[in-house]
């Protein structure tokens, strides 16, 4: 992530490293990376060569890592609804039906703070980063099933049972923009990783791709015969992934809306599903029974 000033502002912009592995020959890929993005000079090449040094250092360390059960932690009162790590993983947030969210260290397992205030159980959670701020977002008439920050975490998208999604403006919590058109409970919503395609699932069995710029709907995407509980996009923000009630999932063009793939198999609803960082193997789960 690159941050820089222009006319005043500070901005930010992301230099996709996907194809970073252990074996990558660094020098070759900061000369790469320098024909291609003006903003690294050649002052700052061996800064960036010591970040990528670092981050192929982080991939040899996980590449046979084995996991073990770490701590327990029993505190809500009531079943949990999610959990999060912040983006260090130094510590991580829960969220609960007794209608509070909880922060704890990653490390010790301490509880650092109880937050409270939510009138009923707590959906959806997420970290921005970097954090510090804290609004509520008042806005919905009814339950918020979905909450996230676009990629330089400067909006938030909410999806919720009034049937829309609301698009936040997070250095100040005030609402930019309401995405309507769904005519029945908004289950799921997402950002491409750009931040420029906002998409959305909903109970009514379709789906919508909106322009996070001008917030117009683009695309339409028709063909589950059941509620849609879960889209994502893949790494390169050119195909959706839709899991539904009608016990498949579907692949689509993202510009298009054309349905590309159907994939089936389960025998119950599909409630999750999700691309791996390549977009080029994707996982499916169903009720407790199989994945």
């Amino acid at each position: 992530m690159l941050e820089y000033e222009k006319s005043g502002e500070l901005k930010t912009k992301s230099i996709d490293l996907l194809n970073l592995s252990p074996s990558t020959e660094v020098n070759a890929l900061v000369e790469e990376i320098q024909k291609a993005e003006p903003l690294i000079t050649a002052s700052r090449s061996e800064q960036v060569k010591l970040l990528i040094q670092r981050l192929q250092d982080k991939l040899r360390q996980h590449s046979n890592h084995t996991f073990y059960l770490f701590k327990v932690l029993r505190a809500h009162i009531l079943p949990l609804t999610n959990v999060a790590l912040n983006k260090s993983g130094s510590c991580f947030i829960t969220g609960s039906y007794d209608r509070t969210c909880k922060l704890w260290d990653t490390a010790s397992g301490e509880e650092l703070h109880t937050l409270e205030g939510h009138r009923n159980v707590v959906y959806a959670i997420a970290f921005n980063n970097p954090y510090g701020k804290v609004y509520t977002l008042i806005g919905h008439c009814a339950e918020i099933s979905s909450a996230l920050f676009n990629w330089d975490c400067s909006l938030i998208l909410t999806g919720s049972m009034d049937k829309t999604c609301m698009l936040w403006d997070a250095s100040n919590g005030k609402c930019v923009a309401t995405l309507t058109g769904h005519d029945d409970e908004i289950l799921d919503s997402c950002f491409d990783y750009t931040g420029k395609l906002i998409a959305t699932a909903s109970a009514d069995g379709t789906a919508r791709v909106f322009s996070a710029a001008t917030r117009k709907c683009l695309t339409k995407l028709e063909g589950h015969e059941g509620e849609i509980s879960k889209i994502s996009f893949n790494p390169q923000g050119n195909r959706l992934l839709t899991g539904s009630a009608d016990e498949t999932a579907r692949i689509w063009d993202a510009q298009t809306g054309q349905c590309l793939q159907v994939l089936e198999g389960h025998t119950d609803e599909i409630f999750s599903c999700a691309f791996n960082y390549k977009g080029d193997i994707i996982i499916t789960g169903m009720g407790e029974r199989n994945t």
